[in-house]
Protein backbone atom coordinates (compact mmCIF):
# COMPACT_ATOMS: atom_id res chain seq x y z
CA UNK A 1 0.00 0.00 0.00
CA UNK A 2 1.61 3.19 -1.01
CA UNK A 3 0.55 5.94 1.08
CA UNK A 4 1.20 9.61 0.25
CA UNK A 5 2.32 11.99 3.16
CA UNK A 6 -0.68 13.74 2.66
CA UNK A 7 -3.51 11.55 2.95
CA UNK A 8 -3.68 9.66 5.93
CA UNK A 9 -7.27 9.33 5.90
CA UNK A 10 -6.16 6.79 3.21
CA UNK A 11 -4.27 4.47 4.88
CA UNK A 12 -6.74 4.84 7.79
CA UNK A 13 -9.55 3.24 5.72
CA UNK A 14 -7.35 0.66 3.97
CA UNK A 15 -7.56 1.71 0.38
CA UNK A 16 -4.58 1.17 -2.10
CA UNK A 17 -3.66 4.23 -4.32
CA UNK A 18 -1.85 3.64 -7.43
CA UNK A 19 1.77 2.45 -7.51
CA UNK A 20 4.39 4.72 -8.30
CA UNK A 21 5.30 2.66 -10.99
CA UNK A 22 6.10 -0.45 -13.03
CA UNK A 23 8.90 -2.12 -14.00
CA UNK A 24 9.41 -3.95 -17.33
CA UNK A 25 11.88 -5.75 -19.21
CA UNK A 26 14.35 -5.18 -16.50
CA UNK A 27 14.06 -1.09 -16.08
CA UNK A 28 13.71 0.85 -12.52
CA UNK A 29 10.24 0.85 -12.10
CA UNK A 30 9.15 4.58 -11.62
CA UNK A 31 9.22 7.00 -14.42
CA UNK A 32 10.59 10.10 -15.04
CA UNK A 33 8.24 12.00 -13.55
CA UNK A 34 8.83 10.55 -10.23
CA UNK A 35 12.19 11.25 -9.96
CA UNK A 36 11.35 13.88 -7.39
CA UNK A 37 9.88 11.35 -5.32
CA UNK A 38 11.72 10.18 -2.27
CA UNK A 39 9.77 6.61 -1.19
CA UNK A 40 10.96 5.39 2.03
CA UNK A 41 9.79 1.58 2.74
CA UNK A 42 8.97 -0.72 5.56
CA UNK A 43 8.11 -4.00 6.17
CA UNK A 44 4.89 -4.08 8.09
CA UNK A 45 1.79 -6.29 9.85
CA UNK A 46 0.86 -2.68 11.39
CA UNK A 47 0.97 -0.48 8.31
CA UNK A 48 -1.09 2.53 10.56
CA UNK A 49 1.03 2.24 13.43
CA UNK A 50 4.42 2.16 11.49
CA UNK A 51 3.05 5.45 9.05
CA UNK A 52 2.86 7.15 12.29
CA UNK A 53 6.17 6.27 13.18
CA UNK A 54 7.68 6.94 9.48
CA UNK A 55 6.06 10.02 8.49
CA UNK A 56 7.57 12.93 10.64
CA UNK A 57 11.35 11.81 10.18
CA UNK A 58 10.61 11.75 6.02
CA UNK A 59 8.18 15.04 6.57
CA UNK A 60 12.08 16.80 8.01
CA UNK A 61 14.22 15.41 5.11
CA UNK A 62 11.97 15.85 2.11
CA UNK A 63 12.38 20.10 2.44
CA UNK A 64 16.15 19.26 2.73
CA UNK A 65 16.64 17.46 -0.29
CA UNK A 66 14.99 19.96 -2.66
CA UNK A 67 18.57 20.87 -3.86
CA UNK A 68 18.56 16.94 -4.98
CA UNK A 69 15.59 17.45 -6.98
CA UNK A 70 13.09 15.66 -4.29
CA UNK A 71 10.39 17.34 -3.43
CA UNK A 72 7.86 14.89 -2.17
CA UNK A 73 7.43 12.34 -0.06
CA UNK A 74 5.83 8.41 -0.25
CA UNK A 75 5.41 5.22 2.37
CA UNK A 76 5.00 2.22 0.76
CA UNK A 77 4.78 -0.73 3.05
CA UNK A 78 5.76 -4.31 2.31
CA UNK A 79 3.99 -7.32 4.05
CA UNK A 80 7.28 -9.19 4.42
CA UNK A 81 11.06 -9.58 3.07
CA UNK A 82 10.27 -11.38 -0.23
CA UNK A 83 7.88 -8.56 -1.36
CA UNK A 84 10.45 -5.51 -0.14
CA UNK A 85 13.26 -7.24 -1.85
CA UNK A 86 11.13 -7.13 -5.14
CA UNK A 87 9.94 -3.62 -4.23
CA UNK A 88 13.48 -2.59 -3.78
CA UNK A 89 14.63 -4.52 -7.14
CA UNK A 90 11.70 -3.11 -9.16
CA UNK A 91 12.77 0.84 -7.82
CA UNK A 92 9.55 1.40 -6.27
CA UNK A 93 11.59 1.85 -2.97
CA UNK A 94 14.27 4.45 -2.33
CA UNK A 95 15.16 4.00 1.23
CA UNK A 96 14.39 1.91 4.04
CA UNK A 97 15.05 0.97 7.69
CA UNK A 98 16.31 -2.47 9.05
CA UNK A 99 17.89 -4.07 11.89
CA UNK A 100 21.48 -5.83 10.60
CA UNK A 101 20.18 -9.42 10.01
CA UNK A 102 17.09 -8.28 7.31
CA UNK A 103 19.01 -5.71 6.18
CA UNK A 104 21.57 -8.12 4.99
CA UNK A 105 18.93 -10.45 3.56
CA UNK A 106 17.91 -7.04 1.68
CA UNK A 107 21.61 -6.33 0.20
CA UNK A 108 21.84 -10.11 -1.02
CA UNK A 109 18.25 -10.18 -2.06
CA UNK A 110 18.27 -6.74 -3.87
CA UNK A 111 21.20 -5.41 -3.96
CA UNK A 112 19.89 -2.78 -1.31
CA UNK A 113 23.48 -0.11 0.00
CA UNK A 114 23.72 0.27 3.68
CA UNK A 115 23.96 4.22 4.16
CA UNK A 116 24.02 4.72 8.29
CA UNK A 117 23.88 3.23 11.20
CA UNK A 118 20.80 3.48 13.40
CA UNK A 119 21.22 4.50 17.00
CA UNK A 120 18.26 3.45 19.29
CA UNK A 121 17.66 4.30 22.63
CA UNK A 122 21.74 5.75 22.55
CA UNK A 123 22.86 2.43 21.04
CA UNK A 124 24.21 1.79 18.43
CA UNK A 125 25.43 -1.92 18.40
CA UNK A 126 24.33 -4.75 20.90
CA UNK A 127 25.14 -8.58 21.00
CA UNK A 128 23.29 -11.91 22.09
CA UNK A 129 23.36 -13.84 25.12
CA UNK A 130 22.72 -17.23 25.42
CA UNK A 131 21.13 -18.26 29.27
CA UNK A 132 20.10 -21.07 31.01
CA UNK A 133 19.35 -22.53 34.53
CA UNK A 134 21.50 -21.94 37.36
CA UNK A 135 20.66 -25.66 38.17
CA UNK A 136 20.65 -26.93 34.53
CA UNK A 137 24.06 -28.21 34.83
CA UNK A 138 24.73 -26.01 31.51
CA UNK A 139 28.09 -23.76 31.16
CA UNK A 140 28.71 -23.10 27.52
CA UNK A 141 27.67 -23.43 24.31
CA UNK A 142 29.66 -26.71 23.96
CA UNK A 143 27.20 -28.63 26.03
CA UNK A 144 24.32 -27.94 23.88
CA UNK A 145 23.42 -31.14 21.91
CA UNK A 146 20.43 -33.07 23.34
CA UNK A 147 19.18 -30.12 24.49
CA UNK A 148 16.93 -27.35 23.58
CA UNK A 149 17.19 -23.89 22.37
CA UNK A 150 14.48 -20.75 22.56
CA UNK A 151 14.67 -18.34 19.54
CA UNK A 152 12.16 -15.19 19.07
CA UNK A 153 10.74 -15.33 15.51
CA UNK A 154 12.68 -16.52 12.21
CA UNK A 155 13.16 -12.33 11.39
CA UNK A 156 14.94 -11.48 14.26
CA UNK A 157 18.95 -10.43 14.15
CA UNK A 158 19.56 -10.84 17.92
CA UNK A 159 17.59 -14.06 18.55
CA UNK A 160 17.93 -16.02 16.05
CA UNK A 161 20.65 -15.53 12.90
CA UNK A 162 23.33 -14.39 14.83
CA UNK A 163 23.19 -16.90 17.47
CA UNK A 164 21.70 -19.49 15.06
CA UNK A 165 24.92 -18.65 13.28
CA UNK A 166 27.53 -18.97 15.93
CA UNK A 167 26.16 -22.54 16.84
CA UNK A 168 26.27 -23.64 13.34
CA UNK A 169 29.95 -22.19 13.84
CA UNK A 170 30.79 -24.71 16.89
CA UNK A 171 29.68 -27.47 14.85
CA UNK A 172 25.80 -27.60 16.32
CA UNK A 173 22.94 -29.33 13.60
CA UNK A 174 20.19 -27.86 14.69
CA UNK A 175 16.37 -29.09 14.22
CA UNK A 176 13.10 -27.59 14.61
CA UNK A 177 10.98 -29.52 17.16
CA UNK A 178 7.40 -29.81 17.03
CA UNK A 179 6.42 -28.02 20.68
CA UNK A 180 7.97 -27.20 23.45
CA UNK A 181 7.36 -31.24 24.75
CA UNK A 182 9.50 -32.90 21.55
CA UNK A 183 12.98 -33.97 22.29
CA UNK A 184 15.98 -33.22 20.66
CA UNK A 185 18.28 -36.16 19.29
CA UNK A 186 21.55 -36.36 21.21
CA UNK A 187 23.49 -35.15 18.25
CA UNK A 188 21.54 -32.23 17.65
CA UNK A 189 20.08 -28.78 19.17
CA UNK A 190 16.28 -28.54 19.02
CA UNK A 191 15.01 -25.46 18.58
CA UNK A 192 11.77 -23.25 18.76
CA UNK A 193 10.50 -19.83 18.26
CA UNK A 194 9.02 -18.35 21.12
CA UNK A 195 7.43 -15.02 19.34
CA UNK A 196 8.58 -12.79 22.27
CA UNK A 197 11.66 -11.91 24.73
CA UNK A 198 9.25 -12.84 27.60
CA UNK A 199 8.11 -15.93 26.27
CA UNK A 200 11.82 -17.18 26.22
CA UNK A 201 12.73 -16.13 29.70
CA UNK A 202 9.62 -17.75 30.80
CA UNK A 203 10.02 -21.13 28.92
CA UNK A 204 13.33 -21.58 30.33
CA UNK A 205 12.35 -20.72 33.82
CA UNK A 206 9.37 -23.12 33.25
CA UNK A 207 11.93 -25.49 31.73
CA UNK A 208 10.13 -25.78 29.15
CA UNK A 209 13.24 -25.32 26.52
CA UNK A 210 17.16 -25.49 28.59
CA UNK A 211 18.18 -22.47 26.78
CA UNK A 212 16.77 -19.03 25.73
CA UNK A 213 18.65 -16.77 23.82
CA UNK A 214 18.11 -12.61 23.56
CA UNK A 215 20.07 -9.28 23.01
CA UNK A 216 22.17 -8.03 25.68
CA UNK A 217 19.33 -4.69 25.90
CA UNK A 218 16.54 -7.34 26.15
CA UNK A 219 18.42 -9.38 28.95
CA UNK A 220 18.58 -5.96 30.98
CA UNK A 221 15.15 -5.30 30.46
CA UNK A 222 12.67 -6.29 33.19
CA UNK A 223 10.08 -6.01 31.13
CA UNK A 224 11.50 -8.69 28.81
CA UNK A 225 13.66 -10.77 31.54
CA UNK A 226 11.52 -10.23 34.92
CA UNK A 227 14.33 -9.98 37.97
CA UNK A 228 13.07 -13.10 39.35
CA UNK A 229 13.65 -15.16 36.43
CA UNK A 230 16.64 -14.21 35.79
CA UNK A 231 18.31 -14.80 39.32
CA UNK A 232 18.11 -18.03 38.54
CA UNK A 233 19.53 -17.80 34.95
CA UNK A 234 23.35 -17.89 33.85
CA UNK A 235 25.11 -16.33 30.99
CA UNK A 236 26.28 -19.40 28.97
CA UNK A 237 27.78 -18.01 25.60
CA UNK A 238 27.89 -14.48 23.90
CA UNK A 239 28.00 -13.24 20.34
CA UNK A 240 30.15 -10.52 18.92
CA UNK A 241 28.80 -7.10 18.30
CA UNK A 242 27.32 -5.91 15.68
CA UNK A 243 25.17 -2.90 14.41
CA UNK A 244 21.83 -2.71 16.36
CA UNK A 245 19.57 -1.54 13.08
CA UNK A 246 20.72 -0.04 9.67
CA UNK A 247 19.34 2.60 6.75
CA UNK A 248 19.58 1.26 3.34
CA UNK A 249 19.15 2.99 -0.28
CA UNK A 250 18.57 0.97 -3.42
CA UNK A 251 21.63 0.18 -5.11
CA UNK A 252 20.73 2.08 -8.49
CA UNK A 253 19.40 5.34 -6.60
CA UNK A 254 21.24 8.62 -7.62
CA UNK A 255 24.19 8.58 -5.97
CA UNK A 256 23.43 13.00 -5.43
CA UNK A 257 20.33 11.60 -3.78
CA UNK A 258 21.80 8.98 -1.85
CA UNK A 259 24.68 11.62 -0.36
CA UNK A 260 22.52 13.85 0.25
CA UNK A 261 20.19 11.71 2.44
CA UNK A 262 23.37 10.44 3.85
CA UNK A 263 24.03 13.82 5.00
CA UNK A 264 20.89 14.84 6.13
CA UNK A 265 20.32 12.04 8.40
CA UNK A 266 23.85 12.14 10.05
CA UNK A 267 23.23 16.02 10.79
CA UNK A 268 19.91 15.31 11.83
CA UNK A 269 20.87 14.79 15.72
CA UNK A 270 21.99 18.26 16.01
CA UNK A 271 19.32 19.88 14.77
CA UNK A 272 16.13 21.07 17.10
CA UNK A 273 13.89 20.49 14.71
CA UNK A 274 14.58 16.73 14.33
CA UNK A 275 14.51 15.49 17.80
CA UNK A 276 10.56 14.72 17.65
CA UNK A 277 11.06 12.88 14.05
CA UNK A 278 13.84 10.96 15.51
CA UNK A 279 12.22 9.75 18.62
CA UNK A 280 9.47 8.95 16.70
CA UNK A 281 11.42 6.89 14.32
CA UNK A 282 11.75 3.57 16.43
CA UNK A 283 13.13 6.18 19.23
CA UNK A 284 16.41 7.16 17.55
CA UNK A 285 18.91 9.25 19.02
CA UNK A 286 21.28 9.73 15.79
CA UNK A 287 22.34 8.08 12.97
CA UNK A 288 26.33 7.48 12.21
CA UNK A 289 28.42 6.96 9.12
CA UNK A 290 29.06 3.25 8.86
CA UNK A 291 32.85 2.90 10.22
CA UNK A 292 35.02 -0.45 8.87
CA UNK A 293 34.80 -1.90 11.69
CA UNK A 294 30.76 -2.15 11.32
CA UNK A 295 30.98 -3.03 7.76
CA UNK A 296 33.05 -6.14 8.81
CA UNK A 297 30.63 -7.10 11.15
CA UNK A 298 27.25 -6.57 8.67
CA UNK A 299 29.45 -8.90 6.20
CA UNK A 300 29.92 -11.44 9.36
CA UNK A 301 25.98 -11.42 9.92
CA UNK A 302 25.46 -11.55 6.20
CA UNK A 303 27.88 -14.86 6.28
CA UNK A 304 25.81 -15.92 8.91
CA UNK A 305 22.54 -15.28 8.00
CA UNK A 306 23.49 -17.15 4.37
CA UNK A 307 24.57 -19.97 6.16
CA UNK A 308 21.09 -20.28 8.49
CA UNK A 309 19.17 -20.41 5.10
CA UNK A 310 21.18 -22.70 3.81
CA UNK A 311 21.94 -25.19 6.73
CA UNK A 312 18.90 -25.04 9.29
CA UNK A 313 15.67 -23.96 6.97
Amino acid sequence: MIVRLSCLLVLLIGLTLPPAGRAEDGQVAGSADDAHILVLGRISDDPKAHFEQLKPLLDYVVPRMADVGIREGRILMAKDPQQMASYLRRGRVDWITETSGTAMVMRERAGAAPLVLTERDGTSHYHSIFFARRDSGLGSLDELRGHSVAFQRPSSTSAYFVPAAAMLDRGLVLEMLLSPMDHAGADTVGYLFARSELNISTWVHKRLVDVGVMSNLDWENPRRMPPGFKDDFVVIGETPEFPRAVELVRGNLDPRVRERLRQVLIEAAADPEAGDALKRFFRTTRFLPVDPASTRALDHVAAGVRRVRADVE
